[in-house]
This record gives C-alpha cells, sequence and structure tokens, in this order.
C-alpha cells in the first residue's frame, strides 16, 4: 500500500494437462485479489476471485489477468459482489481485466455484481482477445448505489476483439461527474442496475444468434463476428441477473 492506494496484480493461466482436464500452473494471488481454485467440473478447471480487503477504494489501481491455451477450459468466478468505495488518497480507483483465449479454448467470466457507492469514483475496463476458434461467455453487471443510496461515479468499458478484429468496444459513465443525460430516457431511464452477456462461438459465423427483445429493457444483439451481445436494464441486481441467467439459457 503507498501513499497512493493499494497496487495489485493478479493472474491466472490454464493449460490443457494431457489428460482430458485443465492445468492451472500460474494462480497468482496479489494483496485483495486472492485466487482460489475450486472444484472442478469435466474439462473445467475453476477459479474464485476472493476479495482479501475492502475495495477498489480512491487512489487503489486492480488488474487481473486471466490467459486460456489451446485446448483448456477455465470458469472464473467471485465469491461477492466487489463493492466500490471512497478512500483516504486522492484520486480515483481503477480495475483493468485482460482475457486472453486461444483456438479450442474456453473461458466462462462470471464475476458478481460491481457495486458503485456513494462517493466512490471507479473505472474499470475488461478486454477479452479471442483467437477465431476461442469460446467466451462474459457477463457483467453494474449497481448504482446500495439501497436508498446515490452512486458514485462509475465508468465501465468493455472491448471484444476475435482474430484481431474488434466485435465491440464500449463505454458508460454513471454518476456524479459524468456526461450530461447519463440517467436520461437514452441510456439508463432511471434503472440502478446495468449488464452485459457476451457469447463467443465459432458456429455463430455460419448461423447468427437472431436479435430479439429479451425483457422489456433486454435485448439481443448478433455481433459482426461469431458473437451475440445482450445488453440488459432493471431496477435491482436480482432481476437483473435473472434476465441475464435467461438469456443465457436461450442462447444454449
Amino acid at each position: 500500500m503507498t501513499a497512493t492506494g493499494v497496487r495489485a496484480d493478479a493472474r491466472i493461466v490454464a493449460r490443457a494437462d494431457g489428460r482430458g482436464g485443465t492445468a492451472l500452473p500460474v494462480l497468482d494471488s496479489d494483496g485483495p485479489l486472492a485466487l482460489r481454485r475450486t472444484r472442478s467440473s469435466g474439462r473445467e478447471a475453476r477459479v474464485m476471485v476472493v476479495g482479501a480487503m475492502s475495495g477498489p477504494l480512491g487512489g487503489d489501481r486492480f488488474s487481473l489477468t486471466a490467459s486460456v491455451a489451446e485446448g483448456a477450459r477455465l470458469h472464473v468466478g467471485s465469491a461477492a459482489a466487489t463493492l466500490a468505495l471512497p478512500g483516504q488518497a486522492k484520486g480515483g480507483a481503477r480495475y483493468d481485466v485482460r482475457l486472453d483465449v486461444a483456438d479450442d479454448a474456453e473461458l466462462h467470466w462470471l464475476p458478481e455484481q460491481l457495486i458503485s457507492a456513494r462517493g466512490s469514483d471507479l473505472r474499470i475496463t475488461t478486454r477479452a482477445e479471442l483467437a477465431a476458434g476461442a469460446r467466451l461467455v462474459l457477463r457483467e453487471e453494474q449497481v448504482l448505489g446500495r439501497t436508498g443510496e446515490e452512486p458514485g461515479r462509475l465508468t465501465s468499458r468493455l472491448t471484444v476483439r476475435i482474430a484481431g478484429r474488434a466485435v465491440l468496444d464500449q463505454q458508460l459513465s454513471c454518476g456524479p461527474g459524468a456526461p450530461g443525460g447519463w440517467d436520461g430516457p437514452a441510456v439508463l431511464a432511471g434503472h440502478r442496475a446495468v449488464g452485459q452477456l457476451v457469447v463467443v462461438r465459432p458456429e455463430f459465423a455460419r448461423r447468427p444468434a437472431e436479435p430479439r427483445m429479451l425483457d422489456e429493457c433486454a435485448a439481443l444483439i448478433p455481433l459482426a463476428g461469431p458473437a451475440a451481445l445482450v445488453s440488459a436494464l432493471a431496477p435491482d441486481a436480482l432481476r437483473l441477473r435473472r434476465v441475464l441467467d435467461e438469456a443465457l439459457t436461450y442462447l444454449g
């Protein structure tokens, strides 16, 4: 920890073990980012991210990298929601996630919600780099404020690239200091939970997902590549999770 906050860099590497399963030769925790291997499921290795301390707080810098090599299967979740809080250090916090998935590899990135508490200032970036034959299920959920609380400032950017080509690059800024209109009818319209689900499958190149409404404030959109995006708004985290779970079931 420094006068400007906590710096933490955690890393996961998953590789096929040659016996039909997935090994984790690298599982490096750091500071508040504690990584724990849990019971495997078939060919899939499972990792849980456990918050070892509060954060991210103002001034903190977190990064988490996951690399999935050819033939490996990895599932990453988190033990609890991530709570962005104000801190004693000056400046906002950053949380950078980098995901790399090789050909014939699969990653399920399914963390719990990120909650933007009053007075916090967090910028989170998630960048996924996939080979042409990679598979990905990625869920992001953001909740603006705890119950009865105004949100902090939250800027979230999600980028997905397949075989070097960008198929998704979007950013949303909410809360105090965000560009005007973030809570208007063209953006969140008063909702306090927002989420994305990205599903990448090689077979989508031959048979793209059909665009459709999945809920009053949720839509399935095929992307310009073997991928589909579900964007959803909801009044609370419970409803948001239900909508995204239903979307994933619909996509098979």
